[in-house]
């Protein structure tokens, strides 16, 4: 199968000469990572014309090459940057000998002086090999020169190599002569006859190295600007690492398919089909696909590449039951940490407190656990007799993106939630964290230990599927019963709406409170 096409693109139908502007240079093109010139919608004479216009941007970032040269003292490198074959450059001269040819003709001032028939027979000479090195010099010097400009070539003059590039240039001068000749007898629909013209492939498309480290880094840039990845993608870089691992290398631009089947394949090795999809190729597929919409790979080859997922058996409730979530809010509600044998308590006193308030306040709002244990002092306020917690991403996240309001629940308060509140010094409730940026991180290893308490307890059930979510599972399982529609409930959790009619109008304070008040409070004597 036939490669692409280097420097040749297609965007919306119309076809364009493309060459990537190396980073060093970047700042001589006003920031620009490649140069474009149209080349119009037939395919036949955007090749035609493809030569012609990748040449002119080659020899302008050539003369950018020699500026920065000049600028920082930095000889230039001198393996060329855009090596073509002789063949190559034969083609490349004869079509832009030919569109020359048609810029002169457009010209008024254009005038036929003929062909010279002695510059014809020295060509002739030269294809058959009877010119020494001056002549070849004499006749296509300037020629060989300005592909060494463009980076196409790095033959020594008089080297065996230089010569059959010559020689090359002079088969294609004389050929365009020809068609020169036709042309001015009216016939336009001369082609080459010379093998070396006629039988020239197209170079193929080498993929300019893309980092994937660097394509990592971008990607996390752009989703922290969005509002997401807050912690800089930490959890997910060993994904990214150990592909890069596995194929030994960091350009995304040589990554395959088979790649990443194989790369999948021996991630079942160690991982669960359930981890591999859902983290590993899920990662991988969002990072290329974003690369492939910013223009920085061709194509996603991670697309179409997934792994089935073991059907969960469900043998109970996704949420606690009525005794279970009873039994967790005793433990919570007597929770008194333990001494070491001079009677310090070792334990921190913002855990001593999320083990205290966060399963309760879980219980009658349904939040997830790191947005209660990322609440700031700040985010607890009484409007008149009702207490409200808000839920907002400038104290760590939230899912959703935007901030909610959320009633407490009258037990909430009756059992002292406030008076701790008030008790508190400003900022985090739960975690010591001082520094804003650092929220998401502190709340999140709150949640963590808080999780390992329970199992540690006993207190989450072996069955219980996402005992993280078991909470949230159970207030809507409760709102259901009570007939509070899943759209106040939603808004009360912070579930994103399933239909955009969802979005329309607001579920007020007032609505949720009455929704909360409903909840039937726990029996902890």
């Amino acid at each position: 199968m036939a490669g692409k096409v280097r420097h040749l693109v297609n965007r919306s139908g119309r076809y364009h000469a493309r060459v990537v502007v190396p980073q060093h240079l970047r700042g001589f093109f006003s920031n620009k990572w490649e140069l474009r010139t149209p080349l119009g919608g037939d395919y036949r004479q955007a090749l035609k014309l493809l030569p012609g216009a990748v040449a002119n941007h080659q020899r302008e970032i050539a003369d950018a090459e020699r500026m920065y040269a000049q600028q920082t003292g930095r000889n230039i490198a001198p393996d060329p940057r855009y090596i073509l074959t002789p063949q190559q450059i034969a083609h490349s001269h004869y079509t832009q000998r030919l569109a020359f040819d048609d810029e002169l003709r457009n010209d008024r001032r254009y005038a036929n002086v003929g062909i010279d028939d002695d510059l014809v027979s020295r060509l002739r000479n030269a294809v058959a090999g009877r010119a020494d090195d001056a002549e070849l010099s004499e006749l296509v010097g300037y020629q060989v020169e300005r592909f060494r400009a463009a980076g196409n070539l790095a033959a020594e003059i008089g080297s065996d190599e230089w010569r059959v590039i010559a020689r090359a240039l002079c088969s294609a001068e004389l050929e365009a002569l020809g068609r020169v000749a036709e042309r001015d007898e009216g016939d336009f629909t001369g082609t080459p006859s010379a093998p070396i013209i006629r039988d020239a492939q197209p170079p193929q498309d080498t993929p300019e190295p893309v980092s994937i480290k660097r394509l990592w880094s971008d990607y996390v840039a752009m989703r922290k600007q969005a509002g997401s990845m807050k912690d800089g993608g930490k959890r997910l870089t060993t994904v990214i690492e150990n592909l890069r691992k596995f194929l030994k290398h960091d350009d995304a631009a040589k990554i395959t398919r088979k790649d990443v089947i194989a790369w999948r394949d021996d991630l079942l090795k160690s991982k669960s089909a359930t981890t591999v999809s859902t983290v590993y190729l899920s990662t991988v597929r969002s990072l290329l696909q974003w690369a492939f919409e910013n223009e920085r790979l061709s194509e996603n080859v991670a697309a179409t590449v997934k792994q089935s997922k073991q059907k969960r058996v469900v043998t109970r409730e996704k949420g606690y039951t009525d005794t279970e979530a009873v039994k967790v809010l005793k433990a919570s509600r007597s929770y008194e940490p333990n001494e070491d044998a001079w009677g310090r308590v070792r334990e921190k006193p913002q855990l001593v407190a999320a083990k205290r308030w966060v399963p309760i306040i879980c219980a009658f709002t349904g939040a997830r656990v790191t947005e209660i244990t990322q609440l700031r002092k700040e985010d607890v306020r009484q409007e008149g007799d009702v207490w409200v917690i808000r839920i907002t991403p400038e104290a760590g996240t939230v899912k959703a993106g935007g901030y909610r309001d959320v009633p407490l629940h009258p037990q909430i308060v009756k059992e002292g939630f406030p008076a701790f509140v008030e008790a508190s010094g400003n900022g985090p409730l739960f975690h010591n964290g001082t520094d804003p940026a650092k929220y998401l991180q502190k709340a999140v290893r709150i949640s963590n230990q808080l999780s390992e308490w329970l199992r540690a307890e006993k207190l989450t059930p072996d069955d219980l599927a996402q005992p993280n979510h078991a909470w949230r599972h159970r207030l809507k399982t409760q709102c259901r019963e009570l007939g509070i529609s899943d759209r106040v409930a939603d808004a009360i959790q912070g579930h994103a709406g399933k239909t955009a009619g969802d979005n329309y109008g607001d579920v007020t304070l007032a609505t949720k409170v009455n929704a909360i008040n409903q909840l039937p409070a726990y029996d902890l004597t």
